[in-house]
């Protein structure tokens, strides 16, 4: 296969990821890692250096527009930062010490749990602001506009979703996926923040945190320029594409699309990491 032509399947295989990214919350590398290693047999370290350089346009093309939009709460999305950006260091250094069939199956179990844990809830949390509160003293609120209108939100069980922030960045320096499907489970389920809001916040944060444990792949060599390259763009135009879906999307359909591309993706890096394919 000549170089243009790879490239070029590349770039669309990215297109597709960053749409995917950019509607849930994921970031394109929860598709585009299991892509490069399954299908176009690249080395998974060189994978997740790849994918960790989309994460960061992903984040800056999709942020951008989201922010625009009122969707995003930027000041959960400082607070959490803290705690993912220290996990990605530590993430990032654990790579270079746990196997290759380890980091595949270990990344199809995380997507496996976040599609059973996306059927949880079907509707969006809209908690009232509890005066007193830390979420309230440290003003992790926000307002959410429906269809019933605009209601008000705050963020619950902070210091738990602070430590999960923790272990979301860990798994995006180790697995190179942005920790986007943590990070919305995080939100979603046990911050209880509404469901486009997590998603849109995700978003926002996983540029950062990718850019934490990027730096020491770049420095260890497994971050290849041309297959970067068209990762990168193909994510950032999926991204941007997204974007102007997921803010007429329903969230039941969102939802659904994250179950059915996590668990496919899940199962076939559990299985190939078992039978050293990867």
């Amino acid at each position: 296969m000549s170089v243009l032509v790879f490239s070029s399947l590349l770039f669309a295989a990215s297109v597709a990821a960053g749409l995917l990214g950019a509607m849930t919350g994921l970031g394109g590398g929860v598709v585009i890692v299991p892509v490069l290693a399954l299908l176009f047999k690249v080395d998974i370290r060189y994978a997740i250096g790849a994918s960790l350089v989309s994460v960061i346009a992903t984040s800056s093309g999709a942020a951008i527009a989201y922010v625009r939009e009122g969707l995003s709460n930027i000041r959960v999305g400082m607070f959490l930062e803290v705690a993912t950006t220290l996990g990605a260091v530590l993430g990032a250094y654990l790579a270079a010490k746990i196997s290759g069939h380890w980091i595949a199956i270990i990344f199809g179990v995380v997507l496996l749990y976040s599609a059973i844990s996306s059927f949880r809830s079907n509707v969006d949390h809209l908690v009232p602001i509890q005066p007193g509160t830390l979420a309230s003293k440290l003003e992790l609120t926000g307002r959410y506009t429906t269809a019933d209108g605009t209601h008000a939100y705050s963020a619950e069980r902070v210091p738990f979703g602070f430590g999960l922030m923790f272990g979301a960045g860990t798994l995006s320096g180790l697995l190179g996926i942005g920790s986007g499907a943590v990070k919305v489970l995080a939100m979603d389920q046990v911050m209880r923040l509404p469901f486009k809001v997590s998603t849109t916040t995700s978003n926002f944060m996983i540029g950062v945190t990718a850019a934490a444990s990027a730096g020491i792949y770049l420095s260890r060599g497994y971050i290849d320029p041309t297959i970067a390259l068209s990762v990168m763009l193909g994510v950032l135009c999926g991204s941007l594409l997204g974007t102007r879906v997921l803010v007429k999307a329903r969230v039941s359909m969102l939802k659904q699309v994250f179950a059915l591309v996590v668990v496919v993706l899940g199962i076939e890096m559990i299985y190939s990491g078992i039978t050293g394919r990867i």
